[in-house]
């Protein structure tokens, strides 16, 4: 039987060892860190493509009831009233559509079935060199170990090392201009449906606040950051300070953004944000990238985790169907390429969006006008299906 190796245990990866169980082969997941990924992040949305992924592997009932069902975004200018408003794609037959859940809730949900599933996890492996080695590849790890397999898919996220293992002249991310935080606010009551996503072009800030069905409210803030800082920059930033910078920014507001801010208990230790206009080597000899290891997206684009796992089911399908795992990977790039690259687009355009100046923000309610988005203009980011069978 055919056995692999995947490095990186985020969504990425167990999806992936879950679809290369389904096709007949074997993988082991090897996590750089000691623990898994709970408590880590804050919230994403897995839009409805990505569900109808999880669904070709009997998947998406074990993350169905840990989000919950977000049915339409709105974009807004302040407090008033919406320039337009979107759907999230159209719901799956048994009546699932796109959900908002916390990175940890997935995280916890995607490895605990697949360790139920019979998959080994081997925590504290960091990959530090992979090479091919006679019909395979040997990965080296930090703690001295080794292990060979018939194939090495690197699923290690932004900082990928695979990706330059595989082309040592990969570029670097792209850093875009704005930093992410957010926070649950409790005990606030906004008159806003539960499950519609409010995203608001504020004066000194874009923010975006979604009613849970619980009563809560969970928001997220892009704060300009025309220079990266650098990880110890962040790090000196105290909770406090975020706080107090989101207040700052959120002066003189129509809507709710300041009310969010004081109702967290927490707010969220800001990042930084990064997407990949295009990496130009997905594969060598027995190696791959897959995720955000081969095409990072912008949050702007909602899509981050519903592109890996469907890379992850695409990749395990063409293992099965190709006659060899060089037919495999070359048959898995023309599948993905120019479909992930145009999320990665659209990303930055809504990204790009968010850095709004004084006279966009004017000129931008005229242009929704006069452009109304049609409901179908979203179908083929939405509406992409995986035929498994």
């Amino acid at each position: 039987m055919t056995k692999a190796l995947i490095v990186g245990g985020g969504v990425a990866g167990p999806v992936t060892a879950m679809a290369l169980q389904k096709s007949g082969i074997d993988a082991t997941i090897c996590e750089a860190y000691d623990r898994g990924a709970d408590g880590v992040g804050a919230f994403l949305t897995l839009a409805v493509n990505g569900i109808a992924a999880l669904g070709a592997l009997d998947l998406h009932a074990a993350v169905r009831d840990k989000g919950f069902a977000t049915t339409k975004m709105s974009l807004g200018m302040g407090g008033k009233r919406p320039m337009a408003e979107f759907g999230f794609g159209a719901a799956l037959p048994d009546g699932t559509g796109t959900q908002t859940i916390t990175r940890a809730a997935l995280y916890g949900a995607l490895r605990d079935e697949a360790v139920r599933r019979g998959i080994p996890i081997e925590y504290g492996k960091r990959l530090v060199n992979a090479a091919p080695e006679g019909d395979g590849v040997t990965a080296a790890f930090a703690d001295g170990s080794s292990a060979h397999a018939d194939l090495l898919i690197g699923a290690d996220g932004l900082r990928s090392t695979v990706r330059t293992i595989i082309d040592p002249k990969a570029p670097p991310p792209r850093y875009v201009p704005l930093l992410n935080t957010g926070g649950y606010a409790k005990g606030l009551r906004l008159d806003a449906e539960p499950g519609h996503m409010h995203m608001i072009f504020g004066r000194g800030c874009f923010y975006s606040y979604v009613v849970h069905p619980g009563g809560d409210v969970w928001w997220f803030a892009n704060p300009r950051q025309p220079e990266e800082l650098s990880k110890q920059e962040l790090a000196a930033v105290g909770e406090e300070q975020w706080r107090a910078k989101l207040l700052d920014l959120f002066a003189g507001e129509d809507g709710p953004a300041r009310d969010l801010v004081d109702a967290s208990d927490e707010i969220f230790a800001g990042w930084n944000t990064y997407d990949f206009p295009s990496v130009p080597t997905w594969h060598r000899d027995r190696m791959i990238i897959i995720g955000d290891a081969a095409h990072a997206t912008s949050p702007a684009s909602g899509q981050g985790a519903s592109m890996a796992i469907e890379d992850a089911v695409t990749l395990a399908k063409c293992l099965r169907d190709a006659a060899d795992v060089p037919a495999a990977f070359t048959a898995y790039e023309s599948l993905r390429r120019t479909r992930v690259e145009r999320v990665v687009a659209q990303g930055k355009r809504n990204g790009d969006g968010k850095t709004l100046g004084p006279v966009m923000r004017h000129v931008l309610p005229l242009i929704f006008k006069l452009r109304k988005p049609t409901p179908d203009a979203m179908d083929w980011m939405y509406g992409h299906r995986i035929d498994w069978d």
